[in-house]
């Protein structure tokens, strides 16, 4: 697991409650520290946005979303215990503001179909994962939400 840790400061759901409104706040979730340093790397390239935390499991993850409400989430689909669909399904219904990613390293025929069930914005392969694809999700799934 990498240095990233809880930002300090708790976001209110304000718009004004951030001091940079463009600001993109992100949890990674993988159990996979390999993965988890490639994310943390990849947010801090990417001008806007910012790693406020990271976990290694659903329950991890849905402790710290609720806790951090961050803006977008990479979630793995695949991990032991609460999978990722079933981490996205709990974390929307507590927070439908959060623009989730199901990430994994191979494609997932069954997932494009149950995106919306699970209230997933986009599942992207780990490796198509990019400054540019963030920015793009962002775009497409994140700008229009009230927050």
């Amino acid at each position: 697991m990498s240095d990233v840790k809880p930002a300090s400061r708790p976001r209110q759901d304000a718009p004004t409650d951030r001091p940079d409104a463009a600001t993109v706040t992100v949890l990674a979730v993988d159990d996979q520290p390999i993965f988890l340093r490639a994310a943390h790397q990849l947010i801090a390239d990417t001008p806007g946005f910012e790693q406020v935390g990271e976990a290694t499991s659903g329950p991890e993850a849905l402790e710290m979303a609720a806790a951090l409400h961050p803006d977008l989430v990479l979630l793995d689909v695949r991990m032991p215990g609460m999978d990722g669909i079933e981490t996205a399904r709990r974390m929307v219904a507590v927070d439908a503001r959060a623009v989730v990613v199901l990430v994994s390293l191979e494609e997932t025929p069954e997932l494009p179909a149950s995106l919306a069930t699970v209230g997933a914005a986009v599942h992207l392969r780990k490796q198509d994962l990019s400054t540019r694809a963030l920015q793009e999700i962002w775009t497409a799934h994140g700008e229009s939400r009230v927050r």
